[in-house]
């Protein structure tokens, strides 16, 4: 495994850090968090431009072809910006599944678009927000018409309330059962019959409720096959994880540098308070963390590269970014002082998203019990 970054991704990395610097300063980061849009459009056309949402798109749809390891730097540059908006659920969460599992009809129609920046997607899922697992799922889509009626309601939807599109799990009725297999259907936000309210968040992340009353859908609107989505969408979910690790990543990092900086500048008794051996302590414990979280995350994303049956790494990173989030964060706020408690510091911003990452897309006993089953228990 080799770690190092190429030329370009050198280059990538070096543009996004600045450019989301002038573009995304925490103060702007603070603005979004109070407009109901949750994110800049200027800003998004300008990301589409630099052709960050088609960094892993084919060249055929507009895209530039990147490798994944390429998007995971992206990724690690966001969470150290903290970015608001759609860009994960446009292009983790939707444009992924559809370069894997779409029809050629539905890339053609979608993937430039997405490129382009002109469209905005999401994906909902759950529907239970305290479980993630796909047995519970029970939004309908009732055959109708050649086409199929949609019916229920998803919870925790980021960004639908600026979503274009979005790819919804249900289950096809028959009759009045409900098939076994999960199927996931391209449902336009146009259509009637969906109602979106925002639900408030300390983390300033847009979330949202979604219900679906007879909203009708063409057969051409499923992605994959039919009754067949629970595979794909554990693959999904499995790059969408370690993306969000990266994200996480980076914050974390951004936070132990921020802190790093302070301790460096910070008088008491006459002496930077880095100079005291407790500090330092602390310190290092961070450093380790944040660089164990890169490695694991890192890993598993060469092993994704190479092929590589990598979900018990992609596990093993998520479990380590839900700790060493939460540890770095309180640290940082710790040595800050009071003042890192403050809505105004910086180092705030990034403990307010720690629950949030933590519990997407599920929780820490969740992927320990991946762990455990890939170790054969």
């Amino acid at each position: 495994m080799n770690f190092n970054y190429t030329e370009q991704q050198d280059m990538l990395r070096t543009m996004a850090r600045e450019f989301l610097a002038v573009e995304c300063p925490k103060s702007r980061t603070r603005e979004l968090e109070k407009d109901g849009r949750g994110y800049d459009p200027a800003t998004w056309k300008r990301m589409a431009e630099l052709g960050w949402m088609g960094l892993l798109l084919p060249e055929e749809y507009e895209g530039s072809g990147a490798g994944f390891m390429d998007l995971v730097i992206l990724m690690e540059e966001m969470g150290r910006n903290i970015l608001p908006g759609p860009f994960f659920s446009t292009v983790a969460l939707a444009a992924l599944p559809i370069m894997d599992f779409g029809s050629k009809e539905q890339q053609a129609d979608h993937l430039p678009r997405i490129a382009r920046g002109e469209t905005v997607w999401t994906l909902a899922i759950s529907e239970d927000p305290a479980d993630c697992e796909f047995s519970k799922i029970r939004t309908s889509a009732r055959p109708a018409g050649g086409g199929y009626a949609l019916n229920g309601g998803k919870t925790l939807v980021p960004c639908a309330n600026v979503a274009d599109y979005m790819l919804v799990s249900a289950r096809i009725r028959n009759g009045k059962a409900l098939e076994k297999g999960l199927t996931l259907f391209i449902v336009d936000m146009k259509k009637a019959g969906i109602k979106v309210e925002i639900i408030p968040t300390i983390t300033g992340e847009t979330l949202c409720h979604v219900g679906f009353d007879n909203v009708a859908l063409g057969a051409g609107d499923v992605l994959g096959t039919a009754g067949a989505a629970e595979n794909m969408l554990g693959r999904v979910l499995d790059k969408a994880a370690l993306l969000k690790c990266a994200e996480v990543s980076g914050a974390c990092r951004a936070v132990l540098e921020m802190t790093v900086t302070y301790a460096g500048a910070r008088q008491q008794f006459g002496k930077p308070i880095g100079t005291f051996q407790v500090i330092q302590h602390r310190l290092v414990d961070m450093l380790m963390m944040v660089d164990g979280l890169q490695y694991l995350v890192y890993q598993a994303a060469w092993m994704m590269s190479a092929g590589s049956d990598c979900a018990v790494q992609i596990a093993m990173a998520k479990i380590k970014a839900n700790e060493v989030y939460q540890h770095t964060a309180l640290d940082g706020i710790r040595i800050h002082g009071a003042i890192g408690f403050s809505m105004d510091h910086d180092v705030g911003l990034y403990y307010r998203r720690v629950l949030a990452s933590r519990f997407f897309p599920c929780d820490t006993a969740y992927y320990q019990e991946k762990v455990a089953a890939g170790m054969g228990l």
